[in-house]
């Protein structure tokens, strides 16, 4: 089947075939090079995938063949080729898979670099040089999808201002790997983070506005007001709202780096699974540590708790339940100074602030909950206001010092970091630019 995409003022007929599992054998393994999708109904990663889908198979239509299949109506084949969720890239050449395939939020520099490996030299640089770059432009970019960055999109869109999302994952931020939200107003219930985001998002793109996503942030200049994502599109904008969130904290203890993803996490809903009547060391004793201690608890045997005061910092509740939970010790007034790697088991050498003693703790993994920081650094040398913390300083209306720039959300310098204060902030932000610019 055809489809006519349009990227800028650039515009590409896509042959785009897509087939069932009886197909497989003729369109695939006897294909030659094959570029096989496996998507899904009503799935946001599938969505920020399409595009960029489309433009591959227009740059390198020469060089191989592009096609889609739907995961859910083709569960058996799917199966059979590992693919557990959408979408999933798969590489074929004259029949066998070629490299690793690529899943979940899928950036084009990934796909470009799967596909150029199926190619010669010579084949690559054509490619690459058939590249134009391309200009848009909006009257705001909002920079960040998390709670602030997506009630901007939606009052915005609503407003009928031209605006662009832009995010280098996919929507919800951290709160997308949130276990549960047990205080967002209007659900009875605790929801899910995913789903808190995946309602947003929805909501944000039927408010009008353009979303890309998943994409590389190139360079961003306050200044010339400019984002350049994917190397080759520029995005000019009249206002922005930096609303670009945080990162975990790191301890900077040697053995951190070497095993992060490999033993140490900063992520409980994402991991906790995997030490199911295990046991573990948390790292902290704020509002975060002491809840995602609590979830990982519905997994690990025993959890040894780290922290560098002489009592817990988070919610009096919070600190109640855990208290009460028998998997759960904490050792006080202690700070982590090494991280190894024993015959397969984590060793975390921690020491005593007080008395300077050090001790070894023996697990299965270490979770690390210490805080976060200001996700200022990629956003260029011109920046604005910053408190002492890094924080971004704005006025009531969420402006900055920087004439046209508003930021909103987790990297504002502001006293209380939560769902409900970002989705407040990206609501001040957007009324606040829809005025500006329609005056």
């Amino acid at each position: 089947m055809g489809r006519h995409i349009t990227l800028s003022k650039t515009s590409y007929i896509i042959d785009m075939k897509e087939i069932e599992s009886k197909d497989f054998e003729q369109e695939v393994l006897n294909g030659g090079k094959v570029v096989l999708d496996f998507y899904s109904t009503e799935c946001p990663p599938c969505e920020a995938l399409a595009p960029k889908f489309d433009e591959m198979a227009s740059l390198y239509s020469s060089n191989m063949k592009f096609l889609k299949i739907f995961r859910q109506g083709n569960r058996e084949l799917a199966s059979q080729l590992g693919v557990t969720s959408s979408p999933t890239v798969l590489f074929f050449d004259n029949g066998k898979q070629v490299t690793e395939f690529v899943s979940g939020g899928i950036r084009k520099a990934q796909l470009m670099e799967k596909l150029d490996g199926m190619l010669s030299a010579e084949e690559v640089s054509k490619v690459h040089a058939s590249r134009k770059p391309i200009v848009s432009e909006y009257d705001v970019v909002i920079l960040g999808g998390g709670p602030a960055g997506l009630t901007a999109g939606i009052y915005l869109g609503q407003a009928k201002i031209k605006t662009v999302l832009i995010d280098p994952a996919l929507p919800g931020g951290y709160m997308a790997i949130t276990h549960q939200v047990s205080n967002y107003p209007g659900f009875v219930e605790p929801q899910p983070g995913y789903m808190l985001a995946h309602y947003m998002g929805e909501q944000a793109k039927h408010s009008g506005i353009d979303l890309k996503l998943a994409v590389d942030i190139t360079s961003v200049d306050l200044v010339k007001k400019e984002v350049v994502i994917d190397e080759m599109e520029t995005i000019r904008f009249k206002k922005i709202i930096l609303a670009t969130g945080t990162t975990p904290n790191t301890m900077n203890a040697p053995g951190e780096m070497e095993f992060k993803g490999k033993g140490i996490s900063y992520c409980a809903t994402c991991d906790a699974k995997y030490f199911d009547g295990k046991e573990v060391v948390v790292i902290g004793g704020g509002n975060s540590a002491v809840e995602e201690a609590l979830f990982i608890s519905k997994f690990a045997s025993k959890i040894t708790m780290v922290h560098q005061f002489d009592k817990l910092t988070a919610n009096q509740t919070a600190v109640d339940a855990l208290l009460a939970d028998t998997k759960i010790s904490v050792i006080y007034n202690s700070e982590p100074r090494l991280f190894e790697k024993v015959d397969g088991k984590m060793v975390a050498t921690i020491e005593n602030v007080l008395t300077h003693e050090f001790t070894k703790l023996v697990s299965d993994g270490v979770f690390v909950f210490i805080g976060f920081k200001a996700n200022v650094s990629d956003l260029g040398s011109v920046l604005p206001d910053l408190d002492k913390w890094g924080y971004i300083v704005t006025n009531e209306d969420k402006q900055t010092n920087l004439p046209g720039i508003y930021a909103a959300g987790d990297v504002v310098s502001k006293k209380y970091r939560q769902i409900t204060t970002a989705v407040s902030d990206g609501t001040i932000a957007a009324i606040d630019c829809s005025k500006k610019l329609m005056n």
